[in-house]
């Protein structure tokens, strides 16, 4: 991310107590942990300065905790239901998702989930249904420890995103 100057929502988002700040980072990472240890951090000067902490908050989790974080994220494919902020940007991120890549998504999302005991995540922003079937065939190969990096990646990029979308919202 370019390194961005203050910004009223960045500086609003220093300025919360931090249970609040917690509550605003969750929808960027569902992960308890995640809030609390990004929270603590702050403040941020910039933008680059949060992204880089949220980076280092989404590797140094424990597997739990990357679960907790997994559980808030619909299947790909999937429209996330509600009204909520999370929800709505969830629907942004899988624009590229058509119906006929659905049925196929959905399958690959059963073997998934069989194979590694959790939702396929993927940073979905920018990828069509296609792209996305394809990167996951492509890790249903992988070996557990391999895709549990591949997964705080993509974690990793997706909470980047949504937190400046919460910057930029605030």
């Amino acid at each position: 991310m370019p390194n961005v100057e203050i910004s009223p929502g960045l500086a609003g988002l220093n300025a919360l107590e931090p249970e609040a700040a917690e509550r605003e980072l969750l929808a960027c990472c569902a992960s308890r942990a995640f809030a609390r240890a990004v929270a603590a951090l702050r403040p941020f000067p910039d933008l680059e300065g949060l992204g880089a902490a949220a980076d280092s908050a989404v590797r140094e989790l424990a597997w739990p905790d990357v679960l907790e974080a997994l559980d808030a994220h619909p299947r790909i494919g999937e429209r996330a239901a509600g009204a909520g902020r999370t929800a709505s940007w969830s629907r942004q991120e899988q624009v590229g998702v058509q119906d006929r890549a659905r049925q196929a998504l959905t399958e690959g999302n059963q073997a998934y989930e069989a194979r590694f005991g959790h939702v396929y995540l993927v940073c979905a922003t920018g990828l069509s249904g296609e792209d996305l079937l394809a990167r996951l065939r492509e890790r249903l190969v992988n070996d557990d420890d391999t895709e549990r990096r591949v997964v705080r990646d993509e974690l990793a990029k997706i909470t980047r995103l949504r937190l400046a979308k919460l910057v930029s919202a605030r």
